[in-house]
């Protein structure tokens, strides 16, 4: 199978209310040998502020976020959208990928009206190089080179992990060099560590995940926290019913005895406290998990003895009781999310059905002037709201006179802000407040890019008129 190694470039860090500025992709062969490379980028969405913070790191201008010669949002969109659909099936992967890139091309895809799982239809699997570097770091130290920062921490950084291992990052924080850059250290990986790129490749597969937890009754898994590795050895005791690729595995380094003992309201204050004797294991997420038989001597060192593993796995199997006890407190404890209060927010709220799903490729197919007719046979009011807004985005003159005034006042309210700034997403007064507070401190050349945010921003302000 071929690779799709990615990147993407923000306005900011919130995957609700940023959106994505540039996104590049090389897809590879198996041996990591170059294919084809994909580069796109857009400008700035009508109803956003762009962080001052982000811009200062990845050295986009106003220049840039306004060029009017760049695809729109939407249109950079449908291109990614039909790039990557021409290269699947692929494992597609990038340096955070799974905890950062892809949760905002969810979002973007959501809010253009496509289904948001991109990266795992189509056969797909995904994986994340960044937990690869990390685990690869913990159990085969000698690979890889990897900096320190305050008292000595590691530091996993892309635009300083890549440098100390030999790769030329002077485009650091450009989407299409991120790419090269983690090609680099797979390649260094793949040759001086092939059982570990080897699990990285398999484990992309949620069913081969699944296989792996049914099929071991007890193996490690490894979680990383703040950049410090945690592995456990862990036994499978259930699959969510309601979500398939959730597993819960049980801790067997934990006094299972001692545990049993207590009753529901201690038993729930011991589920939550950390280490957590029950933790959750997604398989769709390329896990690191590990054969006992492949644990090399170092780590093993800080793991259950045999002795005690195969004790704990004869303990679990003759207190079922006890097992489906604690998965039902756990479920209890588990947090409850407030409703979203705004559509962005909505991704997850349900699946989009097969009769919506029909309605909105028509919509990407029809004439501008077609498509807010489209929107109302979908049942689904979330992509109604976000039709309603693209159309308005991309061309606000096809929309009745009154459905277009009302979107204008809800853009113009939404960068001007309330006065108490209490909103999730950036308004354009609190960009200047942030924008002249990093000015205080700011180089030569930061002070040249901030300057003129500073004067983009007013002149929005300007231009939005009296409140």
């Amino acid at each position: 199978m071929s690779f799709v190694f990615y990147d993407t470039e923000t306005t900011g860090l919130d995957k609700h209310f940023d959106q994505i500025l540039q996104f590049a992709a090389i897809r590879t062969d198996a041996d990591l040998k170059e294919l084809e490379r994909f580069e796109i980028r857009c400008r700035l969405r009508g109803h956003m502020a762009p962080s001052p913070g982000a811009m200062r790191v990845t050295g986009v201008t106003v220049a840039q976020l306004t060029d009017q010669s760049l695809p729109s949002h939407y249109n950079m969109i449908r291109a990614i959208r039909e790039k990557l659909g021409s290269w699947a099936p692929a494992i597609v992967t990038g340096y955070n990928s799974i905890a950062f890139d892809e949760n905002f091309l969810r979002q973007a895809l959501y809010q253009t009206l496509h289904s948001p799982y991109l990266t795992q239809s189509n056969s797909n699997g995904r994986a994340d190089v960044m937990t690869l570097v990390q685990c690869t770091a913990f159990f085969e130290p000698a690979v890889l080179v990897i900096p320190t920062g305050d008292k000595s921490k590691l530091v996993f950084k892309l635009d300083q992990v890549a440098p100390a291992n030999g790769f030329n990052h002077a485009n650091a924080h450009d989407a299409l060099s991120d790419v090269e850059a983690t090609i680099h250290l797979c390649r260094i990986i793949r040759d001086k560590a092939p059982e570990a790129w080897s699990n990285f490749t398999r484990f992309s597969q949620k069913a081969a995940v699944a296989d792996f937890v049914e099929s071991e009754p007890a193996f490690v898994f490894t979680e990383h926290h703040f950049g410090k590795p945690y592995p456990y050895v862990v036994t499978l005791i259930e699959f969510d019913a309601d979500q398939s690729s959730l597993a819960y595995v049980l801790d067997l380094s934990v006094d299972l005895a001692a545990l049993s003992a207590l009753d529901d309201t201690k038993l729930a204050a011991k589920l939550k406290a950390s280490p957590k004797p029950i933790r959750r294991l997604k398989t769709n997420s390329a896990p690191h998990v590990l054969c006992l038989d492949d644990i090399p001597a170092h780590v093993r060192t800080r793991l259950p003895s045999r002795e005690m593993i195969e004790v704990q796995l004869d303990w679990v199997a003759n207190n079922n009781a006890f097992i489906e006890r604690a998965l039902g407190v756990f479920r209890a404890t588990q947090k409850e999310y407030e409703p979203a209060a705004h559509v962005e927010q909505m991704i997850y709220d349900e699946f989009l059905t097969q009769a919506d799903a029909a309605i909105l490729d028509a919509f990407h197919d029809a004439q501008w002037s077609d498509r807010l007719q489209l929107l109302d046979g979908l049942s689904d009011g979330r992509f109604r709201i976000l039709g309603r807004r693209l159309i308005h985005a991309e061309q606000p003159d096809v929309l009745p006179a009154d459905i277009r005034a009302e979107l204008d006042a809800e853009v113009a309210c939404r960068l001007r802000g309330t006065v108490t700034g209490g909103e999730p997403w950036l308004t354009l007064p609190a960009a200047l407040v942030q924008t002249n507070d990093l000015l205080q401190n700011a180089t030569a050349k930061e002070r040249e890019l901030l300057s003129d945010l500073a004067s983009y921003l007013l002149q929005r302000i300007d231009a939005l008129g009296p409140h």
